[in-house]
This record gives structure tokens, sequence and C-alpha cells, in this order.
């Protein structure tokens, strides 16, 4: 452990970023009061009962979900129980603030979703990032054919498990819990996981791609699964 500590030390990890409980703060102390108050949920983009869209600092169009329960993140035991929101339902819907700050319909080939794991995140409230993929991690996924939990290497060189799901949407499927139900005695490590969801047109419809991923530090891959992500949008162009 000591030895783990020093090599995030020495590389700067994601999880040593300054006030990790930023996007609490601005979601708890700002936008929800401003939508109880004025019907405003400014500066958020939109505020409902379980969750909050805001426009993340960084990239052209990139959006976070926030909660509006303290959440901490993938190791949080909330977010696998029946009755939690599916907030990965609620991302995918959220792609439309996407499209409305690019001024345009995206395919849904170039849209993803992302949660980093718990040393891979510069925050300690659980948000998913709504943005672009990258083009290389779209064509390589394209090649995929697996229907089941498949290994494949992304570019950037991690390691990721990564399976179709059908459907235009996510009402009906959790990714939190298909990731839980895969290998359930990772259930208590969850949050060295980071999970992309990655839209798709297949031959016989619309569905996703899932990935999963798990932090390795030792090897420098952190568990970002954002890594997957262009915040530049250059798919759209």
């Amino acid at each position: 452990m000591k030895c783990l500590l020093i090599v995030l030390l020495l590389v700067g990890g994601p999880a040593f970023a300054a006030d990790p409980d930023a996007l609490w703060k601005i979601v708890h102390e700002k936008c929800v009061p401003h939508m109880l108050a004025d019907n405003d949920p400014k500066p958020c983009a939109e505020v409902t009962a379980s969750s909050a869209i805001l426009k993340d600092l960084v990239g052209v169009a990139q959006y976070l979900l926030i909660p509006t329960a303290k959440i901490g993140g993938m190791e949080s035991p909330e977010i696998l129980r029946p009755d939690a929101p599916n907030y990965f339902a609620a991302a995918w819907d959220a792609r439309r603030f996407v499209e409305a700050k690019l001024g345009k319909k995206l395919p849904r080939d170039a849209v993803s979703l992302a949660i980093n794991s718990m040393i891979g995140r510069s925050q300690d409230q659980f948000h998913i990032h709504v943005d672009c993929v990258r083009r290389n991690v779209r064509d390589a996924l394209a090649l995929s054919r697996a229907d089941h939990w498949d290994s494949m290497e992304l570019p950037g060189g991690n390691m990721y498990r990564v399976r179709r799901i059908a459907g235009a949407d996510l009402a009906t499927t959790n990714p939190l819990l298909l990731l839980a139900q895969e290998r359930p005695e990772t259930v208590s490590v969850f949050g060295q996981h980071t999970l992309v969801v990655v839209g798709a047109k297949f031959a016989d419809g619309a569905g996703f791609y899932v990935l999963a991923g798990r932090a390795e530090p030792w090897r420098l891959n952190f568990g970002s699964g954002e890594e997957l992500q262009d915040h530049a949008c250059a798919v759209a162009q």
C-alpha cells in the first residue's frame, strides 16, 4: 500500500485534485435550492428529483449527471440497490444537452457515458460524464460481436470487458447492475471499476456497448473510462 501511494503521488493521479466536494457543493448548495425557490436550476442545466445535469468546465459539450443525493461513487452500495435510480438511463437522455451545445443531432454511436473508478476520479460525488466518444474507440468497438462479456484492448492500451446489449435506451437495463451480476465476487471492490456505455447501431437494431475496466495503478491505469471520450467532440465534425 505504501508503494502504491508513492506511485499515485509521483504521477499526480486524478484522486488528488483540489476540493473533491466541488460538484456536491454546486448541486446541493446552488442548483437544488435555486430550483426549489425559483424553478431555475442554474448553474445546472436541469434538476430532477434524483439528479442534476451540469455543464463541465472541461470540453466543448461535456455534461455531467450528478445525483441530488450524497453518493460517493462506484464504491457506494447505494448504486446497486434494487430501488436505486437508473442513473445511466438518465445520463443517456441527457445527451440532448450535448447535442444542443454542439447545435446538431449526433448519431447514437458518437455518444458515450463514463464513470471513473474511485482512484481515477477527481470528485467524491458520483457523476457520469456525458460526451462524445473517441473516433478510434468507436471504430474499434464496431468490430466487436460480443453478446456476452469478452476482453478487449482499446486504443490507449488498457483492457476492458465488453458486451453488446440491445435497446434504443437504457430504461430497462442498468449497466451498473450488469457489471455487478457479471462478477458477484467483485462487488466488495466495486470502487476499483470504471464503467463506460457507448451508443451503437447493430444490424438488427439500436443498442449499446457496455465496457467495464478495473484500475491497475501499478501499470499507471487508474480506471478512468473517461479516457475513451473525446472532450473536443471530433466525431461530431
